[in-house]
């Protein structure tokens, strides 16, 4: 056994080797996968990255970017994100990765973002993407009366609270972009229109 061997750190070449359509991240040299959402937080997922592609094609500055896709850094410990919906302002997209931090990250948690282990995961993601330049994190949880709790790189450690029934930002990342934070969530059973069949 050569206990003098080192195995060599992962590369953006291996990010993008990874099969098929998993979601993954390049930390510390290591390609870390993630496992796949279940069906509420993907949705909740993709209803903001709706609301931002409406801001992009509203206001035509930088662009709208929804979950699985890698955002490449340079931090001493991670070389890419993948949120679960983002915007990003910076070059205009291509084949490749898009190369520097996105200006907004929403990270919604899954069933298994529970937990202290877990808790201390999302604070050194959240840490991480201040590191790297994001100006506004969302730590979206479902299953808290605290629905979205948004971080700013100004005041990292303060979270702005969203209940129900309140109206999101995301500034200064994102100025007079608005979110309703029900809309996060599946619509209520409405009752039978009146009239005509």
């Amino acid at each position: 056994m050569n206990m003098g061997a080192t195995v060599p750190k992962a590369t953006v070449e291996d990010l993008r080797r990874v099969a098929g359509d998993a979601k993954a991240e390049l930390i510390s040299g290591k390609v870390v996968l993630r496992s796949p959402t279940g069906g509420i937080p993907g949705r909740a997922g993709g209803r903001i990255y709706s609301s931002l592609d409406r801001y992009e094609q509203t206001t035509g500055r930088g662009y709208a970017f929804p979950d699985n896709v890698g955002f490449l850094v340079d931090l001493p410990n991670r070389q890419s994100f993948s949120p679960d919906a983002a915007f990003f302002i910076g070059a205009e997209p291509d084949m490749q990765f898009p190369v520097g931090a996105p200006a907004f990250a929403a990270e919604v948690r899954s069933e298994n973002d529970y937990g202290l282990q877990a808790e201390r995961a999302i604070a050194a993601k959240r840490a991480d993407y201040f590191a790297a330049g994001t100006q506004v994190v969302w730590d979206v949880d479902l299953l808290s009366d605290e629905v979205i709790r948004c971080y700013r790189a100004d005041a990292p450690d303060t979270p702005r609270i969203f209940h129900r029934g309140e109206i999101a930002d995301a500034e200064p990342a994102l100025p007079s972009w608005r979110f309703p934070v029900d809309d996060l969530f599946p619509p209520r059973s409405r009752p039978a229109k009146s009239g005509s069949v």
